[in-house]
């Protein structure tokens, strides 16, 4: 008997720290940006590394290492419109949100499609 008051403690430490740890984990989780937050930082970001304007987003995915999004920027404004110059870039993100790097994978006009792959 004289061991048990011994052992609750223990136990109710060992359930305090595991409480914790739980919180920690949450806490952890809950301060990594939402999808939003992190296209509406990748946009920002990467127009200004590249002082161009981001138009739109066509991809976008959680990754082991954070975020991949594929953002289409305007290069060049051209009257027609339908002859500007558009650009996609892969753009890489960490888990916070903040730009890791950026590569242009394709160009081309805005009145353009892409060929039809088979």
């Amino acid at each position: 008997m004289a061991n048990t008051p011994r052992k609750t403690t223990e136990q109710n430490q060992q359930n305090q720290e595991n409480e914790q740890n739980q919180e920690n984990e949450q806490n952890e989780q809950n301060e990594l940006p939402g999808p939003m937050a992190v296209l509406r930082a990748a946009q920002t970001q990467l127009a200004e590394l590249t002082g161009m304007t981001a138009e739109s987003v066509s991809s976008f995915e959680r990754t082991e290492e954070g975020w991949l999004l594929e953002i289409e920027v305007l290069e060049l404004a051209r009257v027609p419109d339908t002859m500007s110059l558009l650009a996609s870039y892969e753009v890489r993100l960490d888990p916070q949100g903040e730009l890791t790097g950026y590569r242009r994978i394709r160009r081309y006009e805005r009145g353009r499609s892409d060929p039809h792959k088979k």
